[in-house]
């Protein structure tokens, strides 16, 4: 009896996925097509595919934005929001004027189409990612130094995407990012990071003085902040020593004349003045 109800149970859940089945080829409803990535330049135009295979006059089409919520971009056979004035459908396509960095993301067309069948729903997922060219760049040059010391130069970009690549320049002159290998370079204790856009000298020189600037990378475009002057003066050893004994010699005379004072007794008479004036 007990083989004889697990038969019956797999039959009724064969029936049951054979009927499911049905219903789902019945109401037309398709898998979602490949996700795919469109790469656009900022300010340029992009077109956003939604790859269905025909259109008809009685198809039905809603293209949205995804994200924290959910936004539309063509609904009820218009274009909406940000897009109303700077884009057009093409077929199921739609072309975006001028894109913007605000414009990345991902998108969702949805196609609903009658069918002998039913219903047919397909559906079509777009990921725009936009380039973006840097700005300038924020460049922190130390306008002073003294030889011998660290010194880090720092330069960085917010806006540019993908990340920029930095590279720094003395003078006009490239700095190579070796600088053992740069003929231009007097100092081979400097290291550059092209990814973080640092220059630091370990032991900076005094031939090291002179004009820097910075300049951001990508595959859209490059900008350089302007130049600023870094001035690196020697440690003054002997003025040093000078003024340490200077003011040696100013503290021992008012010692000495504290002593002297004090033994005269002048600071008792003036005790006494003040208490009996």
């Amino acid at each position: 009896m007990a083989r004889r109800s697990r038969h019956r149970l797999l039959l009724l859940l064969l029936r049951y996925l054979v009927v499911a089945l049905d219903y789902h080829k019945a109401c037309g409803f398709s898998d979602p097509k490949d996700h795919h990535v469109v790469t656009a330049i900022e300010y340029q135009e992009v077109i956003l595919a939604c790859k269905y295979p025909k259109k008809t006059v009685s198809s039905r089409l809603e293209w949205k934005k995804l994200g924290r919520g959910i936004s539309f971009v063509y609904y009820q056979q218009a274009l909406q929001g940000a897009f109303k004035d700077r884009a057009e459908l093409i077929d199921f396509s739609i072309r975006i004027k001028n894109v913007t960095r605000n414009d990345a993301g991902k998108y969702r067309c949805e196609i609903s189409a009658p069918s002998e069948q039913g219903q047919n729903l397909a559906e079509d997922t777009v990921t725009l990612e936009v380039l973006v060219a840097p700005a300038v760049p924020s460049c922190e040059v130390p306008s002073s130094a003294l030889s011998g010391t660290t010194v880090e130069l720092r330069c960085q970009d917010k806006e540019g995407n993908p990340a920029p690549e930095y590279t720094w320049f003395k003078d006009g002159i490239r700095l190579s990012g070796n600088p053992r290998l740069d003929a231009q370079s007097t100092n081979s204790s400097y290291t550059m990071n092209v990814k973080s856009g640092s220059l630091q000298f370990n032991a900076v020189s005094k031939l090291d003085s002179g004009e820097y600037s910075c300049e951001a990378r990508n595959s859209v475009g490059h900008r350089k902040c302007p130049g600023k002057r870094m001035q690196v003066d020697d440690l003054n050893i002997s003025g040093i020593i000078a003024a340490v004994v200077v003011v040696a010699i100013v503290i021992s005379l008012c010692g000495l004349g504290v002593c002297y004072a004090q033994r005269k007794g002048y600071f008792s008479k003036l005790l006494i003045a003040i208490s009996f004036p």
